[in-house]
């Protein structure tokens, strides 16, 4: 008997209370992204010694986007480099699908850990800027309709 280990039918499988499998976890969290208020330059370099420059868009510890003059083509594999509050990163980037002539998505290919580390605390500093300025907003309109009442 082959498949020996498997119910012979559903009720089986129902009943007995156990598993033929473990359960995949396809719930994953998205890591947090950010966009820059400041417009970030990045350069990519390619193996045959070819340069493109273009602007970080948004940036995640996965990944991004970026504003380019042209898109490049998919696969496409390079050195990508930009300057953060938290200091350089330095990886290397596989090129995604164009969204649209300028913006094109790109995955990280290989991360050195310094650059990770760099590239998370530059990610928080922005998020934790976006929450104050969020909290600061919400304040000064609690203000606003304090004196409104009157």
């Amino acid at each position: 008997m082959p498949f020996g280990n498997l119910p012979r039918n559903l009720r089986e499988l129902h009943t007995n209370g156990s598993m033929p499998f473990a359960p995949q976890n396809t719930a994953r969290q998205r890591p947090e992204r950010a966009r820059f208020a400041e417009i970030i330059p990045v350069v990519l370099r390619f193996s045959d010694g070819a340069r493109v420059s273009g602007k970080l868009q948004v940036v995640s510890i996965t990944g991004g986007l970026l504003l380019l003059q042209r898109p490049l083509n998919q696969g496409a594999v390079a050195k990508l480099m930009f300057l953060t509050q938290a200091g350089s990163v330095l990886a290397v980037a596989e090129m995604l699908g164009p969204v649209c002539w300028e913006l094109q998505p790109f995955r990280f290919v290989s991360l050195c850990s310094d650059d990770q580390s760099r590239l998370q605390k530059a990610i928080g500093l922005r998020l934790e800027q976006l929450r104050r300025e969020q909290k600061n907003q919400l304040h000064d309109r609690r203000e606003l309709e304090t004196f409104r009442a009157w």
